[in-house]
Parts: structure tokens; C-alpha cells; sequence
């Protein structure tokens, strides 16, 4: 396990896991948020974000945390781990909902409102996500895919490691 994505839906908990693997694993960790988004709320261009990305997929040890479907199937080419929190709704919103007015080192920013469009969003990742991520990790051979379904299979996974510091 050198080169680790972590994927699910926004409020599974993707951040939270990250931060743990690499308290356990000593890997370098890569934000997607904190790469796309800039501290006034614009964003990279698709190039200049692709760029960045390209430079972290070069190296031999990662860990990358975010969804951003339109580079899934790169970044699956260049990982040997694949982690997903498969989470049901409820535990994706009840996530977002505790995250909300806390500063955070995943994002540039510190979320203090509801964003309706961005709740929409998750509500409908289930019906119009989740079945693009089965797709691509059903076609994908030779990585190692770990999925949870709880948050206790995830901690009992992250218990399980040995600590390398």
C-alpha cells in the first residue's frame, strides 16, 4: 500500500480516514479539494489542476483523498490501493452537518452555511455516482479495492495497521 486513493461520497468521512492512514502509513497526503479550490472560492482550471495532479501521480508514495469523478480512471492507473466509503446517505449528511463552521486542513476555507446545490448533489450520488465508481472498479484489474460499509469496518481496518513512526 504506496499509492492510495480514497474515495466516496462527500461527508463519508474521506478526509477524516485519510488524515488516520497517514498517521499510520507515513504517506504523503494530497487534498483534491485543497488542490482544485483557492482560499476565495474560485478554482483551477482544468489544466492547471491536471497539471498539479500529474505531479503527484509521478511520485512512488501517496495518498490521495477525493472523489473528482472526471480523474477517477486516471488516478486508478496509478494506484495499487483503492479505499471507498460506501456510507449510506444519512451517515454522508450527518457528516456534513458536523463538519459545518469547523476549520478544516481538506479545504481552503471554512464551510458556515447550507449549500443547497452542493446537498442536492450528495443526495443524488447514490443514484447518479455510485454506479460510475462500481463501473470503473469492476473494469479495473490488478489493484488491491477495499470498501467499507460502516464507519466501524473502516476504524477496525485502520486499528488493524501497525504504525510505522
Amino acid at each position: 500500500m504506496k499509492r492510495v486513493i480514497v474515495i466516496g461520497c462527500s461527508g463519508s468521512g474521506k478526509s477524516t480516514f485519510s488524515r488516520k492512514l497517514r498517521e499510520k502509513t507515513g504517506l504523503p497526503l494530497h487534498y483534491l479539494d485543497m488542490i482544485f479550490h483557492k482560499p476565495d472560492k474560485t478554482t483551477l482550471s482544468r489544466e492547471e489542476f491536471d497539471t498539479l495532479l500529474m505531479q503527484i501521480l509521478e511520485n512512488d508514495e501517496w495518498i490521495i483523498d477525493g472523489n473528482y469523478q472526471r480523474t477517477m480512471a486516471l488516478r486508478l492507473g496509478y494506484c495499487d490501493t483503492v479505499i471507498w466509503l460506501d456510507y449510506p446517505l444519512d451517515v454522508c449528511l450527518s457528516g456534513i452537518e458536523q463538519r459545518r463552521g469547523h476549520k478544516r486542513e481538506d479545504l481552503p476555507w471554512i464551510e458556515d452555511e447550507v449549500d443547497e446545490e452542493f446537498i442536492g448533489f450528495v443526495k443524488g450520488f447514490e443514484r447518479n455516482v455510485r454506479p460510475e465508481i462500481i463501473k470503473l472498479l469492476e473494469s479495473t484489474q490488478g489493484k488491491r479495492i477495499i470498501v467499507f460499509k460502516t464507519r466501524d469496518e473502516s476504524d477496525g481496518f485502520l486499528e488493524s495497521l501497525k504504525q510505522v513512526r
